[in-house]
């Protein structure tokens, strides 16, 4: 089953401020495939991992060695399409606008919904998400570029590695962002108190002291535009998960694609042990 459109695809511009009702109603219908930052401002967003269960102790060990790009903050119980923690009404075969579906390690398809590919052994990991803090961001007046040009954040592989877990490894991926050189700090703080989405910068600056040779070339994502007052800013992603799965090769695997997140019902400040 390859992408199939609802009626009528919907635009970014159409639901960038909508309630959040609409913008999940869109999802479920499959009428948006689009990314999701700066949509439904306020709720919490977030990575989702979906592995057999007889993956997901090490998947979770994983997440707990890497809280950095990989913080866990929810998993369901085998076989339920929700994680309860994460609010009430959802259904996570139908509410991403586009997920990946990994065979052996390798993505095979990309799709709207996934109802026909569920299993009862399926359990489900809720990863953080940098989007979560990008609204407070933009609130204190701070540019996501990303946003501005409407494109998926952009995303690289870096020389950081990761802590392994059973067949769960790889090198860190992060995310990018331009931020104006007096604002750093600002960022900084701003981003550090989001610990459930990736926290504080993983690094600022050159890219190479991390690993990526051309940022603009990203490994997922768009490249955007960086100016001359500004500086490359990258935080850990959860697309380090993704990586760590095509490594580890399980029969079946299904993520969210990258940019197209779990819009949850819960707020962007919750607190999570």
């Amino acid at each position: 089953m390859s992408l199939v459109s609802g009626v009528e695809d919907r635009t970014h511009s159409d639901l960038s401020g909508a309630e959040a009702e609409v913008v999940k109603g869109a999802i479920r219908r499959n009428d948006y495939s689009g990314h999701t930052a700066g949509l439904c401002a306020g709720l919490l967003q977030c990575n989702l991992v979906i592995l057999p269960a007889a993956f997901a102790e090490d998947f979770r060990a994983f997440c707990r060695n890497n809280p950095i790009p990989c913080p866990l903050l929810g998993v369901s119980e085998p076989g339920r399409p929700q994680i309860a923690a994460l609010g009430e009404g959802m259904d996570l075969r139908t509410d991403l606008p586009r997920y990946r579906v990994y065979e052996r390690g390798r993505c095979t398809e990309e799709r709207r919904d996934i109802r026909d590919l569920w299993r009862p052994d399926f359990v489900a990991f809720a990863i953080g998400c940098s989007f979560t803090f990008e609204d407070a961001l933009m609130a204190a007046g701070i540019e996501m570029r990303h946003v501005e040009e409407n494109v998926t954040v952009p995303m690289f592989r870096t020389g950081i590695p990761t802590t392994p877990s059973g067949a769960f490894h790889g090198p860190t991926v992060v995310s990018m962002r331009p931020i104006k050189r007096e604002e750093v700090e600002r960022v900084r703080e701003i981003s550090a108190a989001y610990p459930h989405a990736h926290g504080a910068p993983l690094h600022v600056g050159d890219p190479a002291e991390i690993g990526i040779a051309d940022l603009s070339r990203p490994d997922w994502g768009h490249a955007v535009s960086i100016r001359a007052d500004e500086v490359p800013v990258y935080w850990g992603c959860g697309v380090t998960t993704q990586v760590a799965i095509a490594n580890a090769c399980p029969e079946i695997c299904i993520t969210h694609a990258p940019g197209a997140m779990l819009i949850t019902g819960i707020s962007d400040c919750a607190v999570f042990d």
